[in-house]
């Protein structure tokens, strides 16, 4: 099959992948309010999973399929997106408040998720029992949340339940598994056919497409004029990239990297001490410190070709 072929492919699967989440995002926050859960658990659990569902999809089918470095290489390529492209262009329109809380209980970890990821990656493996402890961190974390009850003032209003929504949920959820399939044979194809690593693929071309659903989310936030939506939602899907995506993919197989694609951890890692500085700064996340944000992202998927 032609290179030509293999980026249509790509970019059906982009457009598949956006698709889905918007359904899943749409459907299952109408089913979450129903159901009768708190705004917070809302915005920060339903959205968050619904949102994180392209980078599970990926990352589970290419683990499968033994596509390590793409299956890594999304979560921290979509990471670096979500907080770096994605939260920079919302600052650049309006300062973004942050609070104590989602410093010291959804950043900080964040953070140490990352440093779990830098610990457990050192001998190159994602093993089991690593990946049974990350996935019991994100229950617990969820556990946390359903207790406080604590109500989320920015929300991406999601009207009124109907039985229909519960359809919406299964076939979006189906297009973006179906998607995330073609995506990641599609992407290791033209990784071959170019002689461009399978990390640098995963970490550009796949981890931006299954970020669109978060673009997405930032993009409705804008035209309703919640920018601090953008922080928690996107916070939260990376913790959620982080804890779940790579905790339940490396217990259907083990995970294994490079040396040069741990360094692409650390820098992730050094990328979430970044932004909680920025959050503790007043308060706030500024324009120029959006500015900052993007160039650091784009800096570090521009380097990723030379480690």
């Amino acid at each position: 099959m032609s290179s030509v072929i293999h980026i249509l492919i790509i970019s059906a699967t982009i457009i598949g992948l956006w698709g889905g989440a918007l359904l899943v995002v749409e459907s299952a926050s109408r089913i979450a309010k129903r159901l009768g859960l708190s705004e917070l658990v809302i915005g920060l659990t339903v959205v968050a999973i619904a949102t994180s569902a392209p980078e599970f999809a990926v990352t589970v089918v290419a683990a499968i399929e033994g596509n390590m470095s793409i299956s890594v290489g999304n979560v921290v390529g979509s990471n670096i997106f979500n907080l770096g492209v994605i939260l920079g262009l919302v600052a650049l329109f309006g300062n973004i408040v942050t609070t104590r809380t989602i410093l010291l209980r959804d950043g900080l970890l964040l953070f140490f998720t990352g440093l779990l990821l830098i610990l457990f990656f050192y001998d190159n493996y994602l093993t089991l029992i690593e990946g049974i402890l990350l996935t019991v961190t994100l229950i617990i974390y969820i556990f946390v949340l359903i207790r406080q009850k604590q109500k989320v003032d920015d929300e991406i209003p999601a009207g009124e339940f109907k039985w229909l929504d519960i359809i919406k949920l299964i076939a979006g959820v189906a297009l973006i598994i179906t998607s995330a399939d073609f995506l990641v044979d599609s992407a290791s194809e033209l990784a071959r056919y170019f002689g461009v690593s399978e990390w640098m693929i995963g970490i550009t071309i796949v981890a931006t497409g299954t970020s669109v659903p978060e673009l997405a989310t930032s993009i409705v936030a804008l035209a309703k004029g919640r920018h601090g939506i953008s922080i928690g939602n996107l916070i939260g899907s990376d913790l959620f990239n982080m804890l779940g995506v790579l905790g339940i993919a490396s217990i259907i197989r083990t995970l294994n990297i490079s040396e040069s694609d741990y360094i692409s951890i650390i820098l992730l890692v050094a990328n979430l001490l970044l932004l909680l500085i920025f959050i503790r700064t007043g308060w706030k996340l500024t324009k120029y410190e959006g500015m900052i944000l993007i160039f650091v992202a784009l800096l570090r998927w521009w380097s990723v070709s030379y480690f």
